[in-house]
């Protein structure tokens, strides 16, 4: 099976699966705070071509106005229901409507904003060949990017000097071995990270 078809029959069993889950978590989000259920951002994809990634949203209206970066688990700007939906990564499961649009795939490098694919060198825009993904090595070994960031007197500075290199690295390898294989591989990992927190 290739891996187009993989995101396409997946993400349509994934979408059904969902979706009285998904009735629930948004009466939740309605309920708990103002505002949408969903959040959409524009993220960078596949041949640097702009896409709206699908969330789940799960902070106040108009937060991304005081930055981008979400700084620890308790970061004000999250709400009670927000909290638990990106400690579980619940706020992640609309993307199968990206996914099934091919704008990602379930397995890529993680999409970024503009602001930091401009600060990419033309080695590390290479990420940005293939579709960006649900889950990738990064979000593996950066599931904890939040807490790592509160511990920073300057997080944005943080994240662009130390974590975004070594997220793209990540990414880069992962184009090199891209395959059915890796991405199952991948996907397995992130359940077993996801369960044990």
């Amino acid at each position: 099976m290739g891996k187009r078809l993989f995101d396409i029959v997946f993400s349509m069993l994934g979408i059904v699966f969902v979706l009285i889950p998904s009735l629930i978590i948004s009466f939740l989000i309605v309920v708990n705070s103002r505002g949408g259920v969903f959040y959409r951002q524009v993220r960078i994809g596949k041949n640097e071509l702009p896409f709206k990634i699908f969330k789940f949203r799960t902070m106040r209206t108009e937060s991304d106005k005081a930055g981008l970066l979400t700084v620890g688990a308790k970061d004000h700007r999250v709400t009670e229901v927000g909290y638990y939906l990106r400690k579980y990564k619940i706020d992640e499961l609309p993307q199968l409507l990206n996914i099934l649009l091919g704008q990602m795939s379930f397995v890529g490098p993680r999409p970024e904003v503009a602001k930091y694919v401009d600060l990419y060198t033309v080695e590390q825009r290479k990420v940005l060949q293939v579709r960006p993904g649900l889950t990738d090595f990064a979000s593996i070994n950066f599931i904890d990017e939040n807490e790592l960031l509160s511990k920073s007197s300057d997080p944005e500075r943080t994240y662009i000097e130390q974590i975004m290199p070594q997220k793209i690295e990540m990414g880069l390898a992962y184009v090199d071995k891209m395959s059915l294989k890796v991405d199952l591989w991948i996907l397995m990992q992130t359940f077993y990270k996801i369960i044990k927190r």
